[in-house]
């Protein structure tokens, strides 16, 4: 099963980043949080990815271009028999990458349409700025059994603040973004049946979560799978330095 990645959008959040990259491509540790992405899906066997592209794109291909030159040693012999070798003395993962132009002004609807040439069964598609430990063979078997068309994860989100519990004026805890207990949000991690197709459009208007998403709910023919574990999306610079001390701690929970 592909896994459909959106990384088009331009992050106006995080402009202390996204100036010049698009923002899947903004660090966390040494790798871009595409990667991570990425590499948790890979991790439960699901390494076909299609990439749907737009703002700075091209910062996106050249990373996968380069993948090899960038994470192994290299020789370079130089003169009239030039020649490089690769030393593939690092791990190397076993994914294949299909990067997808889908318009630089394109909503999130009309660039899964643009992709659908790629898909020839169900797909998972998930947002390009979100990490979670949701796991994903749990989340297709839970897809597969329902039988509707669409499967999205339901997460409770961290609190932007601290929770202080206390006992007539006394603190009894004190936790830095805890996760709200109640209600779900989108978390992305996706699940669709190729049916989903036919809810979208190829117009740059298309939206995804507004229209194909509401009208999927209206024809019963969307599931929630509740994510009782960790998730969290890098949406602005805040949230960048939350996941890199988390990553550098030692703590991050999206790690397999």
């Amino acid at each position: 099963m592909k896994v459909v990645i959106l990384c088009g959008g331009m992050g106006a959040r995080l402009r202390e980043e996204t100036e010049f990259r698009p923002k899947p491509m903004v660090k966390i540790g040494t790798k871009p949080i595409l990667w991570h992405i990425m590499k948790h899906y890979a991790c439960h066997g699901f390494n076909e990815f299609v990439l749907c592209l737009g703002y700075k794109g091209e910062v996106i291909k050249e990373y996968f271009y380069h993948y090899m030159l960038q994470n192994n040693d290299v020789t370079v012999k130089l003169g009239r028999d030039r020649q490089v070798t690769i030393h593939e003395n690092t791990e190397v993962e076993d994914w294949e990458v299909t990067l997808v132009d889908t318009g630089e002004n394109a909503l999130k609807g009309a660039r899964i349409y643009t992709i659908q040439k790629y898909i020839d069964g169900d797909f998972m598609v998930t947002y390009g700025d979100g990490v979670s430990d949701v796991n994903i063979n749990s989340l297709v078997d839970f897809h597969k059994k329902h039988g509707k068309i669409g499967t999205v994860t339901g997460v409770s989100p961290r609190s932007s603040y601290g929770q202080i519990k206390s006992a007539e004026g006394k603190v009894l805890s004190f936790t830095e973004k805890p996760k709200i207990e109640e209600g779900m949000i989108n978390g992305g991690f996706f699940v669709f049946q190729k049916k989903v197709f036919d809810y979208l459009n190829s117009n740059d208007d298309c939206d995804f979560e507004v229209g194909p998403l509401e009208q999927l709910t209206q024809d019963g023919q969307l599931m929630v799978y509740h994510h009782k574990g960790d998730w969290a999306c890098m949406d602005t610079y805040r949230d960048s330095v939350f996941l890199n001390n988390l990553w550098e701690k030692g703590h991050a929970f999206w790690k397999a």
